[in-house]
């Protein structure tokens, strides 16, 4: 496993079957590593690498070239932000809980990419970022921090999936109630 990977990719497919023969493909492409390779709602598969730039983006052109006409969507993000991928494995380390934001995509490679320009964009921190499990094919991002940091992260994290079209809704919550604070760590 890379120390601190620089670079992170995502092949999203509409077949579970084409999915793991592309995840095959892309490990086998480059040295990479796999965050994640899972079935997600609705019927879809995502294969999740890391590592060097250089790697990713060749892994990501073997998992497009292998998928075909099943790639609903990719991403490469060169220099990711170092707390986008444990918020990904749900493994954030976050101790207090402040002003809330959320951010709601219709794509987990949106909800990536709201993620890390969110985290760029401002002083907060990323509790999670969950990838279309169980959720209709939705993702979204919750993150913490000062309220106007938050308003900067979301309004920063918002506008790529907004864009695109797949932004679902986006909201900042000043001052969350105690146990909202709690059921989100």
């Amino acid at each position: 496993m890379h120390k601190r990977p620089t670079s992170i990719g995502l092949v999203e497919l509409n077949s579970i079957a084409i999915g793991i023969q592309t995840g095959d493909a892309m490990l086998k492409a480059a040295f990479v590593d796999l965050l994640r390779a899972s079935t997600i709602c609705p019927g879809k598969y995502i294969v999740l690498v890391y590592g060097s730039v250089d790697a990713v983006r060749a892994s990501v052109k073997a998992g497009r070239e292998c998928g075909g006409e099943n790639v609903v969507d990719h991403l490469i993000i060169p220099n990711i932000h170092p707390s986008v991928i444990p918020a990904i494995a749900a493994a954030t380390d976050v101790q207090v809980v402040n002003a809330v934001g959320v951010i709601e995509t219709f794509s987990a490679a949106s909800s990536i990419v709201a993620a890390d320009l969110a985290a760029k964009a401002a002083d907060v921190e990323l509790i999670e970022v969950r990838l279309a499990n169980g959720i209709g094919g939705k993702s979204f991002v919750v993150l913490t921090g000062e309220v106007a940091a938050v308003q900067a992260a979301v309004a920063a994290g918002s506008a790529h999936p907004s864009e695109q079209g797949l932004l679902v809704k986006s909201v900042v919550i000043p001052s969350p109630h105690e146990d909202l604070r709690d059921a989100l760590l």
